[in-house]
């Protein structure tokens, strides 16, 4: 069926999510190009004027791809307010988690990671990857309970979201290799990703590369929680990309937390950055939970954010990107679904100066690439890969919330 063309004035593309900025038309200002947009058949042809085509008003408002967020707990989130008196480190975090999830049901998950779904849907957001803690109370190995609730979802919501599903396996589990093997399996038949927690344990070199040898025979992306701390030793992210290297596996590996990078400067620095960028390896920074729970001192105001060095990461060619992680659970009882919320949090958080409109790629065409998908730039979208914003200017587009589809306009 033929859509109809129409033509959606005065809008401002920024320029840092455009293939070929002077080929697309319109005129600079600063970090934008702005002028009147055409879709024609459903799809973006570039600005210019096109006068005798239906018109919706833009108003001046910032126009983006559809948000992509590599890292979020649904099966977590929205539990804070049954979770009394949480507080605390990671330990404590994942303790009362755990207190929790003897309570859970199909039904309760589903309820839960549905509000998540809806959130993230009317935040923007039309890829996403969640994380399903592996195991059981009796048996770390087991097939937890939110995963075939979650794999359901991801099939009932498809045609609005893309929800990939991370398995998130502590590292003993993988020391057999049946074992092993058959919860790879299984997360090869649902269309999963797998991913291991990554910490202090003795084993985890043994364990990063058993999971490399599992992706590469089930055809698997690699997802690794790593070094969520700023103990001493923490070496995790140094062990991936050596794994990688060595197994010359393509990936895609997404990394999330590397809070300890913080501990390394100098040539120490250097080298892992070296590693990471050459291995291929994303990276997603994830301040509200690494703001919350890292070094905690009692009694006392923290002096440590505890978050990545994403700017030295992105100097060194690695690819970076944002996540909202934890909402409203025990590891972070607030937090929000918001990517832009959590893309402004992040100016303070990580010192990301203006101009703002620079940062973008961080939860749109960066975080697409993380998840190993193909980045949406303007000018080769289509209409449901659009947002047209509220906003005229990056400040309120940061600060304010409020967004609409573009793709549930029609012209008039």
């Amino acid at each position: 069926m033929t859509r109809p063309d129409f033509v959606l004035t005065d809008v401002q593309v920024p320029t840092c999510l455009l293939v070929d900025p002077d080929r697309f038309g319109g005129k600079p200002e600063g970090g934008f190009r702005r002028g009147d947009l055409l879709i024609r058949q459903g799809r973006v042809a570039g600005l210019g004027h096109w006068p005798d085509l239906p018109r919706i008003e833009g108003r001046g408002r910032i126009l983006l791809p559809a948000l992509s967020d590599p890292h979020v707990h649904l099966d977590k989130c929205h539990t804070a307010h049954r979770l009394p008196g949480i507080g605390g480190d990671l330990v404590a975090a994942i303790a009362a988690q755990g207190r929790d999830k003897a309570r859970w049901t199909e039904t309760d998950i589903r309820a839960r990671a549905e509000r998540g779904l809806e959130e993230l849907c009317a935040a923007g957001v039309t890829r996403v990857r969640s994380h399903v803690d592996w195991g059981t109370g009796t048996d770390p190995a087991a097939v937890p309970l939110a995963w075939p609730v979650m794999v359901d979802l991801a099939r009932d919501w498809s045609d609005r979201i893309d929800l990939q599903l991370s398995a998130l396996i502590d590292t003993p589990v993988l020391a057999d290799p049946d074992t092993a093997r058959g919860i790879a399996a299984r997360i090869a038949r649902d269309g999963g990703v797998l991913g291991l927690f990554v910490s202090l344990q003795p084993d985890r070199a043994t364990a990063i590369a058993a999971a490399v040898d599992l992706a590469d025979s089930f055809g698997l992306p690699l997802d690794f929680h790593v070094d969520e701390g700023l103990e001493p030793g923490m070496n995790g992210l140094s062990l991936i990309a050596e794994a990688m290297l060595q197994h010359r596996h393509l990936g895609p590996v997404l990394c999330g937390h590397a809070s300890s990078l913080a501990n390394l400067a100098g040539a120490d620095l250097a080298a892992t950055l070296d590693k990471v960028a050459r291995a291929g390896i994303s990276v997603v920074s994830l301040p509200t939970t690494n703001l919350y729970l890292q070094h905690r001192v009692t009694g006392a105001t923290p002096d440590r954010r505890g978050i990545t060095r994403l700017h030295e990461l992105a100097d060194a060619g690695v690819n970076v990107a944002l996540g909202c992680d934890n909402v409203r659970d025990a590891f972070f009882p607030l937090g929000t679904h918001d990517l832009l919320a959590i893309l402004g949090l992040a100016v303070p958080a990580l010192h990301l100066d203006p101009p703002f409109e620079r940062w973008l790629p961080l939860v749109t065409t960066n975080a697409a690439r993380a998840m190993g998908a193909a980045p949406v730039e303007i000018d080769r979208a289509g209409v449901a890969d659009l947002i047209l914003t509220e906003a005229s200017n990056m400040a309120d587009l940061l600060a304010t919330p409020g967004r609409s589809r573009l793709s549930s306009l029609t012209p008039g």
